[in-house]
């Protein structure tokens, strides 16, 4: 079901890049945005994800204005490719929610080089 959501459904959506806990429940959850990331829980449809360590576990932290909704995906096979580059809280393009939900990395694997020397 999490993969076939519409993104315009919500207002925004974020990811915390570092490892979380991926037992912690509700109130752990939302201390964590709240604290660390200084941001403002209580906007309707407002979707934070989680990812712990093995990143086969994703959870999601959903104010609906009367209260709060955890969703949570285990993917038997494979896992997700969570951004692990830092300990940020992102805010996901509708593209990219996409890709992360499909299992793809949300930051491009290649990069521009200059070279020191030629051929």
């Amino acid at each position: 079901m999490h993969k076939d959501v519409d993104f315009n459904h919500f207002h925004s959506v974020y990811v915390v890049c570092d490892r979380t806990d991926i037992r912690y429940g509700i109130d752990s959850l939302a201390a964590i945005i709240e604290k660390r990331f200084k941001v403002d829980l209580f906007v309707p449809n407002t979707l934070f994800h989680f990812c712990g360590t093995s990143a086969s576990k994703i959870k999601g932290l959903l104010w609906e204005g009367d209260g709060f909704l955890l969703l949570y995906k285990h993917v038997e096979q494979g896992h997700f490719s969570w951004p692990r580059n830092s300990d940020e809280l992102r805010k996901l393009r509708p593209e990219q929610f996409k890709w992360l939900m499909q299992g793809f990395a949300l930051d491009s694997v290649i990069h521009d080089i200059k070279p020191k020397f030629s051929a």
